[in-house]
């Protein structure tokens, strides 16, 4: 069986920022901690956390939306890739909102996904910026 995640985020840059720093290989890799490859053009393959994770860009709507293929070397070969829609838009103060769908999400990592975007994205992502 498979799950949806929604979530959001509001971190303490504006929503371009946000955007180019997720497609900005050496930007995804200083917030995350962790090894990533990664471009803003549809058709291109991304991975993140050295290899864990990986896909295929699907869609970038330039400073507001990425949709791209997603899956996890935890899931088994034959689960199919799940689906990451990331939405950027403005909060008040200078701040940004990222919403997150991640659909077909497999349900043995549902928790693991789930908490992995608090753990390893939000957080990280705001000691960063707030380092700044």
């Amino acid at each position: 069986m498979h799950r949806n995640i929604v979530l959001a985020s509001i971190l303490p840059a504006k929503p371009d920022r946000l955007f180019d720093m997720y497609l900005d290989p050496e930007a995804h890799s200083a917030f995350t901690g962790a090894p990533a490859s990664i471009e803003a053009r549809a058709g291109s393959s991304f991975s993140a956390f050295g290899g864990l994770l990986a896909g295929t860009i699907l869609h970038v709507e330039p400073k507001r939306q990425i949709i791209q293929t997603w899956r996890s070397t935890n899931w088994d070969k034959d689960v199919v890739d799940s689906t990451l829609i990331l939405s950027f838009w403005p909060e008040d103060n200078g701040r940004g909102r990222i919403e997150l769908a991640h659909i077909n999400v497999p349900d043995n990592d549902f928790a693991g996904v789930s908490q992995g975007w608090e753990k390893y994205y939000w957080t990280p992502w705001l000691a960063y910026l707030t380092a700044e």
